[in-house]
């Protein structure tokens, strides 16, 4: 036979038609146990297997499970004259004997099992046409609460028998969101997120679903479905989280004390509290009717307000819908006196100071909730030691406890501090507060630095931050430890970026100078920096900061080589798989911190696919690119320093192949043993499945099948079973006994459409008709072999 290569590539189906003695090998054989595969619904009188006699032996037995469907000859052929039904028996177990001439049993029985493959020849059915259900408002989403059934009697093992549950109406859909989902596998139905939020018995009190199944899971267009409907009524749900608590602190009542409730929509629930704030002490808890308890006092200025959950679980542990918050707030009771900030509060005043300016405010606390009668709190002086030059020199605001100089101007050489006794009361309780006034002297001496320049300072750029670099120092001739005299430090210029700050000693008023961000040679090689010493305490009028108060260093920062950086720590592309040879596919770009050029190059390219510009970074391709070989691509990118240490840093680029239709189709499998009985009793046929190798849609491949030739139409056609399968059948009984050649033109419908173009074009299909006829009464089998299955060439 020639085979040549055909414009469009075909699938090659050969069917035999001989006659002769069957030779040892696929078809027949010596009697053993064996196992036979057969598609269920193929045409009857086809042979299984030529069982060959070893003398004595010269004729066979069939018993077992037969059903009146398989037949053996007395030479041995085994054959089924009727079509299998896998619903009816999906295993058949047949024993075969062979006996001598007189009929006694002389090799077996052996076992012989016929296993009968499913098609999809059974729809889909629901156990009910009706379901009516209801479900609570705001139950929890994902939770099922109606089931809806179907059954299919293909075979559950194969996608023949395999249900895909779909919801295909919701009546009323409202702003065309779905409240409804199902298990595409279970049946389930349960809330979708909102319609757990949604849902509401006022507004919608019932809907109606639409609900479909298909075999084949769903995933054929050619999948046989069922319908079914239901109903399903919103009830009110009573699971709601109950109104904030009060509670008064510290009561004296029987502990526990029942302080609210919660309830389950119907009975059995199992509740507990959950501590949303983890405390040590958890104070409440809840029987198994959902009242919930305080099970001791509650002490307000040690915890204001308790916020935690119910939760209710059904018998076996799991939550029967969200947990519902629960708001504890502790009601104030005048149980705390007043406060004093510490044992003395020193004020300072100086010599000078105006009458009515303010010396300082004495804020006093009281750990009852603030802003209520129970916090309020009066401030009145009750004493001044001493009475000179006389009494009553201060005065304290009633309810804001700022004090203030009432009389005249002090003199520290007079009497330099005063002692105030200060009572701070509330409703029920009454402190006293100490308070002692410092007379200073006036600020009317300025910081002078110790020297106006520091020099120069190298440092790395790596320096660690919080070293400190310089130690600098200035005095101030005001009192010691006085706000006229305590000095701070500020950087006034030169340091833009906040890289340095100033710690004062409080005792010597020396400044640290320390390093609070990175420095950076890059940015700030050299820093002019300059600070200023000043007072926290302002100075007297006519009195100015000068230039003795300010002072300078220069930074100098030294660069420290540092690796390349990249912009990304992973960059990604996208490309078509036949993107022509010398495209650009992507490109990553990374800087050197010094400055230095950089050199790209790649690294783990196992595929030799791409190349980088050494220079751009730009990156192409240099061989032909297959997403079925690996997608996404995934390599390294180094980016080298040229010059310096060559340092360098590696980042990762990943290219995302996009499919185009490239593959061919080909037959699925090797279908060797293909066969007809002569003469035909009616039309024949047999089931072919096609595949390739590109990316498909979820609902997965879609094919379409034609005869190769005009001229072959009389005698043969081909039929779509569905987006994979296809049946080749016979047209009339009327076949010549000889061999025939049909050509299956396979098409895959994609962009461009390819035509079983692969590196297996066709298949040769080996269908041998065999003739049974009798001679002198006896049956007399003449049986064919199948040719070796052989894969054709382009």
């Amino acid at each position: 036979m020639i085979l040549q290569a055909h414009l469009h590539s075909l699938c090659l189906l050969m069917l035999y038609l001989a006659t002769g003695y069957g030779q040892e090998g696929k078809f027949s054989g010596p009697l053993k146990p064996m196992t036979f595969s057969i598609y269920e619904g193929q045409e009857p009188s086809q042979i299984i297997f030529q069982f060959k006699a070893n003398p004595p032996a010269v004729t066979f037995e069939l018993t077992g499970e037969t059903d009146n469907i398989f037949v053996i000859e007395r030479e041995g052929l085994l054959y089924y004259n009727r079509a299998l039904d896998r619903e009816t028996r999906s295993t058949h177990n047949l024993q075969v004997a062979a006996l001598d001439a007189n009929g006694i049993i002389v090799e077996g029985p052996v076992p012989i099992t016929i296993k009968v493959k499913d098609i999809n020849d059974n729809r889909p059915t629901f156990l009910q046409s009706k379901y009516e259900g209801s479900v609570r408002q705001n139950s929890r989403p994902g939770k099922p609460f109606l089931y809806v059934n179907a059954t299919d009697l293909d075979d559950p093992a194969t996608p023949n028998g395999q249900l895909y549950y779909q919801i295909v109406i919701q009546l009323p859909m409202i702003n065309n969101v779905m409240y409804f989902q199902i298990n595409n596998k279970t049946g389930a139905i349960s809330l979708t997120r909102e319609g757990s939020q949604e849902l509401n018995p006022a507004k919608n009190p019932s809907y109606n679903l639409v609900i479909s199944v298909k075999d084949m899971g769903g995933q054929s267009e050619n999948s046989f479905s069922d319908t079914t409907s239901v109903d399903i009524i919103v009830t009110e749900n009573i699971w709601k989280a109950p109104k904030p608590v009060e509670m008064v602190e510290n009561s004296t009542d029987p502990h526990p004390i029942k302080i609210t409730q919660v309830r389950w929509n119907d009975p059995g629930a199992q509740y507990s509290l959950v501590d949303k704030e983890k405390l040590p002490r958890f104070p409440f808890s809840i029987d198994q009717e959902g009242d919930i308890y305080v099970t001791q006092p509650l002490d307000r200025e040690e915890k204001d307000a308790y916020v935690f959950y119910a939760v209710a679980k059904d018998e076996y542990g799991k939550p029967l819908s969200y947990p519902l918050e629960i708001h504890v707030k502790v009601k104030d009771i005048n149980d705390n006196p007043p406060t004093c900030p510490s044992p003395v509060t020193v004020f300072e005043v100086q010599e000078n100071e105006r009458l009515g300016n303010s010396i300082g405010t004495l804020t006093a606390h009281d750990r009852d909730e603030e802003n209520t009668a129970n916090s309020f709190l009066n401030y009145r002086i009750v004493e001044q030691t001493p009475k000179l030059p006389m009494d009553g020199l201060f005065l304290i605001q009633t309810y804001a406890g700022m004090l203030q100089l009432a009389k005249q101007s002090l003199k520290k050489q007079d009497t330099p501090q005063y002692n105030l006794t200060i009572e701070v009361s509330d409703k029920d309780f009454k402190t006293l507060c100490f308070v002692q006034i410092n007379v200073i002297d006036i600020n009317d001496q300025i910081p002078i630095f110790e020297k106006s320049d520091y020099g120069n300072l190298t440092l790395a750029e790596d320096t660690n931050i919080g070293s400190t670099i310089l130690t600098i120092q200035a005095t101030d001739a005001d009192e010691p430890f006085t706000g006229s005299s305590k000095i701070l430090y500020h950087i006034i210029k030169g340091d833009s970026e906040g890289r340095l700050g100033v710690d004062t000693d409080p005792h010597t008023n020396t400044g640290y100078v320390i390093i609070k961000k990175p420095l950076d040679f890059e940015t700030a090689a050299v820093s002019n920096i300059v600070f200023k010493a000043e007072n926290p305490e302002p100075l007297v009028f006519g009195v100015k900061y000068n230039a003795s108060s300010f002072a300078k260093f220069t930074l100098i920062v030294t660069d420290v080589n540092e690796a390349p950086q990249f912009s990304q720590h992973v960059f990604q592309a996208k490309v078509s798989e036949d993107v022509a040879i010398g495209t650009k596919v992507g490109n990553v770009t990374a800087k050197d911190p010094e400055g230095l050029d950089i050199s790209y190059s790649l690294r783990g390219d196992t595929r030799g696919w791409l190349k980088i510009d050494h220079v751009t970074g730009e990156i192409f391709s240099v061989a032909p690119l297959d997403r079925e070989a690996g997608s996404p691509y995934r390599v390294q990118v180094v980016a080298t320093e040229v010059g310096g240490s060559s340092l360098s840093s590696v980042s990762e680029f990943h290219l995302i192949l996009m499919d185009v239709n490239d593959n061919p189709p080909r037959l699925a499998k090797d279908y060797t043993g293909l066969f007809f009985c002569h003469p035909l009793s009616a039309p024949g046929s047999l089931i072919f499945e096609a595949t390739d190798d590109d990316q498909h849609l979820f609902r997965g491949p879609h094919f379409t099948f034609s005869l190769g030739s005009g001229s072959l139409q009389n005698d043969w056609e081909v039929s779509k079973i569905n987006g994979t399968h296809a049946r080749l059948s016979t047209r009339h009984t009327e076949f010549e006994e000889r061999e025939y050649v049909v050509l299956i033109r396979i098409n895959d419908g994609g962009r461009p459409p390819l035509e079983g173009i692969v590196s297996l074009p066709g298949i040769i299909l080996a269908v041998v008709f065999i003739r049974i006829k009798k001679d002198k009464g006896k049956d007399n089998v003449e049986s064919a072999q199948a040719s070796e299955v052989k894969p054709l060439r382009s």
